[in-house]
């Protein structure tokens, strides 16, 4: 896929543009660290001075910084940058609600020259905040229509325009930068002012032909787009990015890949999966998470992560018995985890509890209610040393034995 500018840096909020990224901000830091769950100070100087993406994002322990509530009274302002036309008959309500409007400024060649999901598109954008200051410039911005590969507002406007044609959109923060904002420059909850010509539209490239190198890079600059939905708590859109990354990585090839494009794939792959299963936990989605944390055991038995997320998957569905030993088998590997750690501390109290109130039930099953009320006679009458198996056998015979008695019954 051809594309523009230079690659964000690792820790950017996966957003396509040609000027210098900013640093991450603290909190994107911490969630673009490498394989730990916890960062050291030491690991986290390394990591300033790499310029490789070094990301395995998104990490184990939840984001420290929990997503602003939005704004109910928030409304697209009629004129941004001080250059949007104020008549509100010219305006085209994209969605109905008034938050997202496109204007023409300059017609373009015609209705059937509109672009198509799925097709590379290239336009010139300057994106500006309502107090005219500018955020972003690029000539010649390409990117993948309806992949989410750049700011909804974009991704809904542009399949809207004609070749040629330039148009003004407003649109309201949540299809933009949201509530978490773009540090330094876009502030929380800030409505933006884009101007945008389309400039070309092309079919993407056939995946079956892309060489090693070329999957890579795509697959990865999908899957930064997926972090970057994870950093601003939009789960759903980073499940798309994470899935078209995916795609990418399955998708059948006619050119022969060397073994060293074969493991990055694979790398890529494992990323992706342990990202899609981190977004599926955060939607209470168990069995999606459970199916992608499998996926990436199969390829790295001893993958920390997805032995962590497949325990705490395990634990949401109340399956203590088996979440335990898995959460054991990470803290093996890393013996001095506090996330594991934490984790398995709490699962090993539910899982104690748990079998207080299974023990509980059994005894009322039996007849003995209350075991304080008389505790002798219920150690003398009640063998509980009995495994329980054997007791569930004996309740399943008495129980067979009714259903028996009422099918003879009935024949008579």
């Amino acid at each position: 896929m051809a594309s523009s500018g230079e690659e964000p840096r690792s820790g950017s909020p996966g957003r396509a543009g040609t000027r210098t990224e900013p640093a991450p901000t603290a909190d994107a830091a911490h969630l673009d660290t490498a394989e730990d769950f916890e960062v050291l100070e030491e690991e986290e100087e390394e990591e300033e001075e790499e310029e490789e993406d070094m990301s395995e994002l998104p990490p184990l322990e939840d984001v420290s910084r929990p997503p602003a509530p939005p704004r109910e009274d928030a409304q697209p302002p009629e004129q941004g940058g001080g250059d949007a036309p104020e008549d509100p008959e010219e305006w085209l309500d994209v969605l109905g609600s008034g938050t997202l409007k496109k204007k023409t400024l300059v017609p373009g060649q015609g209705v059937d020259t509109r672009p198509h999901k799925g097709q590379d598109v290239t336009i010139r954008l300057k994106a500006t905040l309502e107090d005219g200051s500018v955020v972003e410039e690029n000539p010649a911005l390409t990117f993948t229509l309806g992949d989410c590969d750049v700011l909804q507002a974009l991704d809904l406007c542009v399949q809207l325009l004609e070749m040629g044609e330039t148009a003004l959109i407003v649109s309201d923060a949540k299809y933009c930068y949201g509530a978490q904002g773009r540090s330094p420059d876009v502030p929380p909850n800030a409505a933006l002012t884009l101007e945008v010509e389309l400039l070309a539209a092309r079919d993407a490239p056939d995946l079956e032909l892309l060489g090693g190198k070329e999957k890579v890079e795509l697959a990865n600059r999908k899957r930064e787009r997926g972090n970057f939905f994870y950093q601003q708590a939009d789960y759903v859109l980073a499940i798309n990015s994470y899935d078209i990354a995916l795609k990418v990585i399955g998708s059948s090839s006619k050119v022969d890949f060397s073994p060293e494009e074969e493991a990055e794939l694979l790398d890529v792959k494992v990323k992706c999966l342990n990202n899609l299963a981190a977004s599926q936990l955060k939607l209470d989605h168990y069995e999606a998470a459970l199916k992608s944390c499998n996926l990436v055991l199969e390829h790295q038995p001893g993958n920390i992560k997805a032995l962590f997320r497949k325990g705490k998957v395990l634990a949401q569905q109340g399956e203590y018995r088996e979440a335990i030993p898995i959460l054991k088998a990470a803290l093996k590997l890393e013996p001095s985890n506090k996330t594991i750690h934490a984790e398995l501390s709490k699962l090993v109290k539910k899982h104690a509890d748990q079998k207080n109130m299974e023990t509980e039930m059994y005894r009322k099953m039996l007849g003995n209610p209350s075991a304080a009320g008389a505790p002798g006679k219920c150690k003398d009458k009640l063998p509980w040393s009995i495994p329980w198996k054997w007791l569930f056998g004996a309740t399943a015979i008495a129980l067979g034995g009714v259903a028996l008695s009422v099918v003879i019954a009935a024949r008579n």
